[in-house]
């Protein structure tokens, strides 16, 4: 198996199951409804909704710098808003983190394993670095959101804020 076959292994087993550590990101959002993902439990902290943003934002960014653009982050792009917390909006929201998904993986397929030293353009690391630092990003977020899910289905749905 190639490196860069591995690292996307492990980038699906983080996004869609067969994790190591437990559950994938996909396993932890399945059952959650647009009222508990964009309800905030505590000041200050991030709802499960806009974690969600947060990551298709950050592969959508990660794919176009592998693919070779200066793609940079300005302003609220990093952490969107909720706009419409609707049902339907939360399912539009899951269906474009699945595609930046699989447009990441696609631009995986795409690397050599002599690309995964390249520097990115105006970054001080690697396609390497940056892949693992990705994965290492949706491990992260994906365990706030299980604890996020845990203490929302802990409450009586009456007293979601």
């Amino acid at each position: 198996m190639t490196e860069t076959a591995r690292i996307k292994d492990q980038l699906q087993r983080a996004f869609g199951g067969d994790a190591w550590y437990g559950n994938s990101l996909t396993e932890i959002l399945a059952g959650v409804s647009a009222e508990k993902a964009v309800a905030h439990l505590f000041p200050n902290a991030l709802s499960i909704w806009e974690l969600v943003l947060h990551l298709t934002f950050t592969e959508e960014i990660m794919r176009r710098r592998i693919e070779g653009e200066q793609a940079a982050i300005s302003g609220d792009e990093d952490f969107p808003k909720v706009s419409d917390p609707s049902e339907a909006a939360w399912q539009n929201a899951l269906g474009n983190l699945r595609d930046s998904h699989e447009k990441l993986k696609c631009a995986i397929d795409k690397l050599e394993n002599e690309n995964l030293d390249e520097k990115l353009k105006i970054y001080d690391h690697s396609k390497y670095h940056l892949l693992h630092g990705l994965i290492q990003h949706l491990v992260y977020h994906a365990g706030q959101i299980a604890l996020l899910k845990k203490f929302l289905n802990a409450k009586n749905d009456s007293e979601i804020a």
